[in-house]
């Protein structure tokens, strides 16, 4: 009788010891995880800007199973008026693992609410990313859930945190004019800087559409080093690192659940349109603009409604011929 009852004490220490083994276990993680961002934040020092704190209700977003959300790159927030260098909408899936990002270029000619029609960079310029939203909603009928705002320094330092040792790109030609460095042609791995100023390196003959593209390569590069188990591990201190340069309205647990969405599901590609698409655009120029992209903003409606549905993209050329379009690698 005795020996039973040693046994199952012994048991139950052993199930204790378990138990206990696992709460450490946890609560190494939680410290781990606290300690990487605010090594985050004390790396990214007192520059950078601070989030307003103000949460704009966009369409009252909440728990949806498809997330958009407006990515803009800015030079400075300084500034209380700044024009968007970047304009990206991004949609993540959950459900489906899936995601994608719609570039819109800059000089296309739009309706701004409350002003003339002018370049689509302009509405930020005039309302920051509320007027953008309902820009954007107004000439392509597209719901914007979310936005953030990224100073250009902030993504220098989510590349140097990622990935130290820099991103792997096969760089096409030599890009130095207003970038700020140097960058030779060949495979190489860039550094924050360097992989900026890939980025938005525009002073050849593909111009902004060039721009588009290599930005686009620059997304899905950064996508695969953040869900690598090394990246993964790096979470916490970049979430750190970015908040001064940042400022977003996805707060809270609503950021929370979309990263770990992101990250235990995580997208085989981030797949890319470009805005306009080919055979939908003039280039022309007004008087109170400059030059800007005048285009078909029905086949352009169209083309995002069959991108977001997962269908090949058509566009009509003049002669009524339908063009489809590799939804992963638009030019």
């Amino acid at each position: 009788m005795n020996r039973h009852k040693k046994k199952r004490e012994k048991k139950k220490r052993k199930i204790r010891r378990i138990f206990l083994l696992l709460f450490l276990i946890i609560i190494a993680l939680i410290g781990y995880a606290v300690f990487q961002y605010y090594q985050g934040v004390k790396g990214a020092g007192e520059s950078g800007i601070s989030n307003s704190g103000e949460e704009i209700e966009f369409n009252g977003a909440k728990r949806l199973d498809k997330v958009n959300v407006l990515l803009l790159g800015v030079d400075s927030r300084g500034e209380e008026q700044s024009r968007t260098d970047t304009m990206m909408i991004a949609q993540y899936d959950p459900k489906n693992d899936s995601a994608k990002v719609i570039s819109l270029m800059r000089d296309i000619y739009a309706e701004i609410p409350g002003y003339k029609n002018y370049k689509i960079n302009t509405a930020f310029f005039l309302g920051g990313p509320e007027l953008l939203r309902q820009t954007i909603k107004q000439n392509f009928d597209l719901d914007i859930h979310y936005y953030a705002i990224v100073d250009f320094k902030g993504f220098e330092q989510v590349v140097d945190t990622i990935a130290p040792d820099g991103i792997e790109m096969n760089v096409e030609k030599r890009m130095s004019e207003k970038i700020g460095v140097v960058i030779e042609p060949g495979l190489q791995k860039l550094d924050g800087e360097e992989l900026l100023g890939y980025a938005r390196f525009r002073q050849d003959a593909e111009g902004d559409f060039g721009r588009v593209k290599r930005q686009q390569e620059v997304i899905n590069a950064l996508k695969d080093e953040m869900i690598s188990v090394s990246g993964v591990a790096k979470l916490p201190k970049l979430l750190g690192t970015i908040q001064p340069y940042i400022e977003t309205n996805l707060q809270g647990i609503d950021l929370l659940d979309l990263s770990k969405d992101f990250i235990l599901n995580p997208p085989d590609q981030i797949d890319t349109l470009r805005i306009p698409v080919d055979n939908s655009y003039t280039n022309t120029s007004y008087s109170h603009a400059g030059s800007v992209l005048e285009i078909d903003f029905e086949a352009n409606k169209q083309a995002i409604e069959q991108f977001l549905n997962g269908e090949a993209v058509t566009t009509e050329t003049e002669n009524d011929t339908d063009v489809t379009e590799d939804m992963g690698e638009q030019p």
